[in-house]
């Protein structure tokens, strides 16, 4: 199925205690582009300068993206410079050029325009609506936002909301747009600004997911080491978006599954700069999402385990199990899928949709 992403395409310039990188490849278009395109093929709509490098035009061609919808522009490249602290979850911006997409609002082309599955990655409200108007009868629409938006365009970011099916924000960000504290009653609440599904990251603790069917919650991979998460919530929505287009179909029946093959993508991004680790791995598509030298894991469910060569102890009531990254078969991946938190959060998630 079609699958078109809206965002940003940028160069990064990262700093940690470690180790600095300029002008890797990032946006929000780009990683949630490359993360979808290990399960169906891609198309990416954005705008770069005349400083953008061809090795990057180059990477986008490698993972099949198509980019009819991506335009040069005379200026600069949109460029992101931030720093983070040994705590990852603390950062700062120590610079921002809009470029080229301070003014940005495409015309989007004809054959970009019936695309089934649409991931409005995180920019402006105002160009995200822009571009669902001229949409043909999209199948599921998915906008993910941040704070910025919150903070200097709430009304834009509220009437794009009652045309979408999914929002996606973080935890911080549900908090503060609801003005809640209880994380759960926020998700929940959300709802009433129109989308049918809300899904909150939580960033190393997973993601929750709220919709007709009620709670369901998804964990992280438990890495040992996290290099640069930069892209790693665009990676987990671009993997999502990407296996539901690539199953088709009712979003219902796949949505809970899709999360937590999103929630794998997004564990590569984390261990390397930009997008260095998750160009690696092998599609998704031929169930052979890189057994990273043979270190697979196993998977422990109330009771039951599913063997691999390396194995977590068996327990009923196992919180933070994530199945990566070798999804041998779709019996596996439901397995995963029917991973609980507890009987009682069991009691609320449909596990078998």
């Amino acid at each position: 199925m079609s699958l078109l992403i809206v965002g940003t395409t940028a160069l990064d310039s990262i700093k940690t205690p470690h180790q600095e990188n300029p002008r890797l490849l990032g946006g929000s278009a780009s990683h949630a582009a490359i993360a979808a395109s290990f399960f169906a093929p891609a198309q990416l709509m954005g705008v770069v300068g005349d400083d953008f490098p061809s090795e990057y035009t180059a990477l986008y061609e490698k993972h099949g993206i198509d980019l009819s919808g991506l335009e040069r522009s005379k200026g600069n490249t949109f460029h992101w410079e931030g720093e983070y602290e040994v705590n990852m979850n603390n950062r700062r911006t120590l610079e921002t050029d809009l470029g080229v997409i301070e003014h940005w609002m495409p015309s989007v082309p004809s054959s970009l325009a019936e695309s089934q599955y649409v991931l409005l990655a995180n920019c402006a409200p105002q160009l995200q609506h822009h571009v669902l108007k001229q949409l043909k009868s999209p199948q599921f629409v998915v906008a993910d936002t941040m704070d910025l938006w919150l903070n200097i365009a709430r009304q834009e970011l509220e009437a794009l909301l009652k045309e979408v099916d999914c929002l996606v924000l973080n935890d911080s960000e549900a908090r503060q747009l609801m003005e809640e504290d209880n994380l759960v009653v926020a998700t929940q609440e959300m709802h009433r600004f129109g989308p049918r599904y809300i899904i909150v990251k939580k960033g190393e603790h997973g993601a929750i997911l709220s919709g007709p069917k009620g709670l369901f919650v998804a964990p992280a991979f438990p890495l040992k080491t996290v290099i640069d998460p930069t892209g790693a919530g665009d990676s987990f929505v671009g993997g999502m978006l990407g296996y539901l287009a690539e199953k088709g179909g009712d979003i219902e029946s796949h949505l809970r599954q899709a999360i937590i093959h999103g929630r794998v993508t997004a564990s590569f991004c984390c261990e390397g700069f930009g997008v260095t680790t998750t160009t690696q791995p092998t599609p998704f598509g031929a169930f052979s999402f890189a057994t990273r030298g043979g270190s697979t894991f196993g998977l422990s469910i109330r009771g039951m385990s599913e063997q691999a060569p390396r194995r977590w102890p068996t327990s009923p009531s196992l919180s933070s199990i994530c199945l990566r990254p070798y999804f041998k078969t779709s019996n596996m991946a439901e397995a995963h899928m029917r991973m609980t938190f507890g009987s009682s959060l069991s009691t609320i998630c449909d596990l078998h949709a």
